[in-house]
């Protein structure tokens, strides 16, 4: 009887079944998988595991249709071990039970076991543990799938026992190449115009096993000659754009939209907003970190930037999509060619750090209300300078706790608004000095 869970098993009728172009083209050898010589040439991870014999558990970690199974199993037949495929989403704790025990009489019989694990991130964290001690003693070599960053979605106790290794997407020479592999299996060239054949790479978006996909179905088609970039584009739809708004795709493209904010590129950063909306964020999740940009990254170099973020988040709210997405649009430019500045930032950080570190300290006692006799006593208030008394409205006193050396926090830069904030500090240290003296 066949493993439950052996995926090289097979009936006649299944051989002669039709086949999908992605699995009729899927490679033979490691040397045959196309856009990961990063990690397959003989510098690469895996080709020098490979060369050294010593092939450990992995994480193969990147998007969809980059060859993580393909991967697998290849490199289970170039270790001549048993492959196992199962997949996290469909796969229980009983299933896992049987997975383990058939990897243990694999092993007592001289036959080692690869167990590759589809979506392993969707297993909890009692159900990724359940793996090491089988990882350790040997009885299974683990290589897991993930489109998700695995510093986030795996526990440390396995990542410390595999090596992640990083797949990328398809570049268009790669899904060129893959486009030519098809038209030689197929005996015949794609029915297109070089522009409607950029089109159709485009459209796969860096992903092998959908440009596939979108090959067999231009080759079904009954054409009286080749098709141009706008017939094309009528007839087949644009794979949707990865984006996962709880994701790893998620965290990166803010990031890029925050990081072209602070490196004042608006068209960058008006790319990445487009991306973000098409891949279906929700705009008032963006408009919160744009907001949070003004704070951060242009503070009071532009004291303005803050007031036109939270009115343009109004306005979204008012408007809704897509008109509303457009005020998101002009505060992202806006905060784009703003004067930039984290002086305010890094004074409240290091305020904070300072207010850790001082503990519970009180305020000088001159700087303390005395409301009651008793608190007059024991000299609250005592010696208090009323600054709208003194010479210029500024008596200099210190108002920090006793034996706190006075520290500098905020330290304004020479740009925008905040040039002329400098100019007061430097008035007020200058005077702070003289009454002090």
């Amino acid at each position: 009887m066949a493993d439950l869970f052996d995926t090289d098993a097979a009936t006649p009728d299944a051989e002669s079944a039709p086949r999908p172009l992605a699995d009729r083209l899927r490679p033979r050898t490691l040397a045959d998988v196309i856009g990961q010589d990063k990690v397959l040439s003989p510098d690469g991870p895996l080709g020098a595991m490979l060369a050294a014999g010593a092939l450990s558990s992995l994480v193969l970690w990147g998007p969809p249709g980059t060859g993580k199974t393909t991967i697998a199993r290849l490199l289970a037949d170039a270790t001549d071990l048993h492959f196992v495929q199962i997949s996290a989403i469909f796969t229980g704790v009983p299933d896992l039970r049987k997975v383990f025990e058939a990897a243990k009489h694999r092993r007592a019989n001289g036959q080692g076991t690869l167990l590759f694990v589809d979506e392993i991130h969707r297993f909890n964290k009692a159900q990724q543990d359940g793996f090491l001690p089988h990882m350790e003693d040997g009885t299974i070599l683990l290589v897991g799938a993930t489109t998700e960053n695995p510093s986030f979605e795996l526990n440390a106790a396995l990542l410390s026992r595999a090596q992640v290794i990083v797949l990328q997407r398809l570049s268009l020479a790669d899904l060129e190449l893959l486009a030519q592999r098809a038209e030689q299996a197929l005996g015949r060239a794609l029915p297109l115009k070089a522009d409607a054949r950029d089109a159709l790479l485009e459209m796969a978006d860096g992903d092998g096993r959908a440009l596939l996909n979108l090959v067999e179905q231009v080759m079904a088609w009954k054409l009286d000659g080749p098709l141009d970039r706008a017939t094309l584009s009528a007839r087949l739809m644009r794979r949707a754009a990865q984006y996962d708004k709880s994701g790893d795709a998620h965290y990166n493209l803010i990031s890029a939209l925050h990081k072209s904010v602070r490196g004042s590129d608006p068209d960058a950063a008006l790319y990445w907003l487009a991306r973000m909306l098409e891949g279906g964020e929700d705009p008032r999740y963006l408009a919160r970190r744009i907001t949070r940009m003004a704070i951060e990254d242009i503070g009071l170099a532009e004291p303005q930037a803050q007031a036109l973020c939270l009115q343009a988040w109004e306005v979204y709210e008012r408007l809704g999509s897509p008109e509303g997405e457009l005020a998101l649009a002009q505060a992202v430019v806006y905060l784009s060619l703003a004067p930039k500045s984290n002086a305010v930032y890094a004074g409240f950080k290091a305020a904070q750090a300072l207010a850790k570190k001082t503990g519970s300290k009180p305020p000088p006692a001159h700087i303390l209300n005395a409301p009651t006799k008793l608190m007059q006593e024991q000299g609250y208030g005592a010696g208090y300078a009323y600054d709208h008394d003194a010479e210029d409205g500024f008596s200099g006193q210190d108002y920090f706790p006793e034996g706190v050396k006075r520290p500098v926090l905020y330290v304004p830069p020479e740009r925008g608004f905040e040039r002329e904030l400098k100019k007061r500090l430097d008035y007020f240290a200058k005077l702070r000095i003289r009454r002090q003296g």
